[in-house]
């Protein structure tokens, strides 16, 4: 394709251009020299700071403000000391504030950041991209995640065990810290070097100042880091922890007359074991055995009128930790080749009951055991291995008294494997990934499964001239192996769709057993110095490419090309403390050749010095075609499409903030449009009690939304109708903080969607220039609908009978979803929660309004509730 020979020509040009470059002065590193405390000899724990023990080491200060203008002096100066022993870090802060009576001592749960607060960012293994943070709050409350990829991902997952006390006093606020060595991992020379960053925030101006100063045109976070001289003869702490959790449930709902599932309630109880072992310094094993996730927030209720698979964040503790290491996106960065929901997921079997029979179905498979071995080394290598097992499942089917089980899951093992190596003095990468999925399928009636499934990728990374420019890649390839069934049923999947009639470069051959595909990602850019940085991009994604069974992939067939340029604010000006400005274009064509979109997009994002924030966006779309709103029909054209939007945020530092956001999209001749409008306000009447409502409203319309297709003779026909959709929605939240140990969160969504059906047409030439010369319309006479069947049936040739009939589309669904988890941390580490989750889901009259069906589906309804207790103790050995 031409398109990616220019791009090929427009990099080359670039990498020649760029090794002429000018060097950016270096900033020199800071250096803080610790010493070791005598034997026997530690400070309490109490945030004064008065032990004698400090005194060994001097105070550093010369903090620089880092925002929001960069490399001045900030409002409030502050001090640091580090000393240790053999077994723990210990860190001194003095935060002076003139004005002691305002600090703000803002609670919140673990990871909350509020109010003010200071951190520091340790960069143990000193490879110059990951790190720990520490993060105190003048409240108590602690802080803690787990820096990579240079700062561009901080995981907050990371629960280490440390010991923060802090402290008001008339110069302001002092903390101390105690961290065990057994939660960093370093190496073991006899002297370490390490990367440290200490930030403050300073609340009252939203000012943030660091103890080396890293401009905001840096390449990166932890590359810029001062460094730590002066550990000697610290051992590497292998680190065992054992929690075992204990969990009891009880389950009510509505009773439903003639099943005897259903009965009113249900109870049990569960117990199980998780693990934490340093297998080296470097290295740790996680396990969990059986493992409980009820005290899990709800995903969020959607719906995806294109059929499209929808990516939900993952919650789960046990995969949430450390998942960075596990993390291989590419193509567009939505793919991945490991998806941790896929572990666990909802049985894959349905539709095996008659309408007489009863079914008790798990909505989970079990999760019998997995382990991660996952680290970083000394010589720059990061590891990361998850193996886990869930078990076969079965749902239980009750006709009129006799009852059988049927298999909806098997026996499924899950493998993924991960390194990655630093070199050229940790400018530069390669790494690996391997991922297995292996299921155990007996009998016939699962063949519709894949039985194995495997992908493997390999990355890389190089920057060059002092971080300013770099180059990136990735490639990709799969293979799935089942049985015709299988194979079949993924060639005419959503994401493949190899029977589109129109396609000359994919078949469905109901006779291959295996598929085999590739996709990858080159990216080459200026990311660092000066106020302008950019980008051009090159992915594919071949038609034979599979990840969906561990991993996420929404659409194969398709190559895309990226330009991106950006301009960004270094310091403030008039009412502006920041200002980000983005332009981006992008392509796409598929493997038959097809040139099937073009995309402009502008965005801008402004902060003022009232720390209010304004955001805006303008893309057009002047070509649009799609391989798959027709699902297996001809590449489908849509209107040149103009979509914009503008959304604002109040100062959220404020006892009362509140945003709101207009999004607004439209196809020319108005053949299809969607608006938005998004808000929220949140509360904060004292330091320790947090109130927020998020509603947001969605109007959809489209004349050209696809139906269904039938069969009419020797040909298809591709229903499509003028659908009008409107959904609603809310979040509420409240958040109560007793102390940072003890904490009571409510989460509720109520959400409906009604979507109604007119104007049913058929596609006759799909890719016309005007909307209305696509479609054929029915005329009265051809289309009618009976309400007994709830059915449109279709007599095209007027012969008296019907040709074919599909379902009335029509739709109202309504669901409430709510949380209410009480936690206590007893001891570092150990926990009880109480858990509330109530739940409803149904179905609305279509030709109610939105508020009717709300009354009816939620008010008007007994919901589903289900309490926990859980405890958990955690042994540290």
């Amino acid at each position: 394709m031409r398109i990616i020979s220019k791009l090929i020509f427009i990099y080359i040009f670039f990498f020649f251009h760029t090794i002429y470059g000018q060097d950016k002065n270096i900033i020199p590193k800071k250096i803080y020299t610790t010493k070791a405390l005598s034997e026997h000899e530690s400070p309490t724990m109490d945030g004064l700071i008065n032990e004698k023990c400090w005194d060994i080491v001097d105070w550093s200060s010369e903090f620089i403000e880092h925002e929001p203008d960069e490399n001045t002096t900030p409002t409030e100066q502050t001090k640091f000391k580090i000393i240790y022993d053999k077994k723990y870090l210990y860190i001194a802060y003095r935060c002076y504030d003139k004005d002691p009576a305002g600090i703000v001592k803002r609670m919140s749960r673990r990871d909350g950041f509020e109010g003010d607060w200071v951190e520091i960012n340790i960069d143990s293994y000193h490879d110059k991209r990951s790190g720990f943070s520490f993060t105190a709050s003048v409240s108590g409350v602690k802080g803690d995640e787990f820096i990579s990829n240079n700062g561009n991902n901080w995981d907050g997952s990371w629960n280490p065990i440390w010991y923060l006390k802090t402290n008001i006093d008339e110069e302001g606020w002092t903390a101390e810290l105690k961290i065990p060595f057994s939660q960093l991992k370093f190496g073991n020379d006899k002297e370490q070097i390490w990367g440290i960053q200490v930030q403050r925030r300073y609340f009252r101006a939203e000012e943030r100042s660091t103890w080396q100063r890293i401009p905001l045109d840096a390449a990166g976070w932890v590359s810029e880091f001062g460094e730590l001289h002066g550990l000697k003869d610290i051992e590497p702490q292998k680190q065992i922890e054992i929690q075992p959790f204990f969990a009891s449930q009880l389950n009510t709902y509505p009773e439903e007359k003639g099943n005897p599932f259903r009965d009113g309630s249900d109870a049990k109880i569960n117990g199980g074991l998780d693990a934490k072992i340093g297998v080296t310094n470097d290295l740790t094993l996680d396990l969990t055995i059986n493992p409980d996730f009820g005290q899990v927030e709800a995903d969020p209720a959607s719906i995806a009128l294109d059929g499209f698979q929808i990516f939900f964040e993952e919650r789960r503790p046990f995969f949430v930790e450390n998942k960075n290491i596990f993390n291989f996106k590419f193509a567009d960065n939505q793919d991945n080749l490991f998806y941790s929901r896929r572990i666990g997921r909802s049985p894959q079997r349905e539709d095996f009951i008659d309408s007489n029979e009863f079914i008790d179905a798990p909505k989970n498979t079990t999760i019998l055991g997995a382990a991660k071995f996952s680290g970083k080394t000394k010589n720059g290598w990061s590891l990361g291995v998850l193996e886990s097992v869930t078990d076969k499942e079965f749902a239980e089917v009750d006709n009129a008294g006799d009852r059988r089980e049927e298999i909806v899951e098997p026996l499924t093992n899950y493998f993924v494997g991960r390194a990655q190596k630093d070199f050229n003095n940790r400018n530069s990468f390669i790494g690996g990934i391997f991922t297995a999925t292996n299921r155990n399928l007996q009998g016939e009636e699962l063949n519709f499964l894949r039985k194995s499934a495997y992908t493997a990728g390999i990355d890389f990374q190089h920057n060059w001239k002092n971080r300013k420019y770099y180059f990136s890649g990735n490639v990709v390839t799969s293979r799935v192996e089942g049985s015709k069934e299988a194979i079949t049923r993924t060639q005419r999947s959503l994401t493949h769709l190899f029977q589109r009639i129109d396609a000359s470069h994919v078949e469905v051959d109901d006779n291959r057993t295996s598929l085999t595909g590739t996709g990858g990602r080159f990216e080459m850019g200026k990311s660092s110095e000066g106020h302008w940085r950019y980008t051009g991009i090159m992915m594919w994604r071949s038609p034979e490419l599979e990840l969906n069974d561990v991993g996420f992939l929404r659409q194969a067939d398709e190559v895309r090309q990226f330009g991106i340029v950006t301009y960004q604010t270094l310091k403030p000006f008039g009412k502006f403390r920041k200002v980000f400005t983005r332009f981006e274009q992008f392509s796409s064509y598929d493997f038959d050749g097809n040139y099937n979109r073009m995309q402009y997009t502008l965005t801008s994002n402004v902060n003022l010095k009232s720390n209010w924030n304004i955001n805006g966006q303008l893309v057009y779309k002047p070509r649009i075609y799609s391989n798959t709103v027709l699902q297996g029909g001809p590449r489908f054209r849509y209107s040149e499409e103009f979509f914009q939007y503008i959304n604002f945020g109040s100062d959220g530092r404020k006892k009362i903030s509140f945003y709101g956001g207009i999004y607004h999209s439209e196809g020319r001749n108005s053949s299809f449009s969607y608006m938005e409008y998004d808000g929220g306000i949140t509360y904060q009447p004292i330091n320790a009690l947090t109130i927020s409502l998020s509603p947001n409203f969605q109007i959809n319309k489209s004349k050209t939304q696809f139906v269904p297709d039938a069969g009419f003779g020797d040909t298809r026909r591709y229903v499509t109708a003028a659908l009008s959709q409107q959904t609603l929605n809310a979040t509420i939240r409240v958040d109560y903080c007793i102390n940072p140990n003890l904490t009571i969160q409510y989460y509720g969504q109520p959400f409906i969607s009604r979507g109604k059906y007119q104007s049913f047409n058929y596609v006759s030439d799909a890719r016309a220039k005007y909307y209305g010369d696509r479609i054929t319309m029915y005329n009265p006479n051809q289309i009618s609908f009976n309400e007994a069947d709830n059915q449109y049936s279709v007599d095209e040739n007027l012969d008296g009978t019907a040709d074919y009939e599909f379902d009335n589309p029509d739709f109202s669904q309504v669901s409430f979803n709510s949380n209410l988890v009480i936690r206590w941390e007893y001891i570092p580490g150990s926990e009880i929660f109480l858990v509330w989750s109530q739940g409803i889901f149904g179905e609305a009259n279509s030709r109610d309004d939105l508020f009717t069906g709300i009354n009816n589906q939620i008010f008007n309804r007994k919901p589903e509730n289900i309490f926990l207790i859980k405890a958990t103790y955690r042994f540290v050995l």
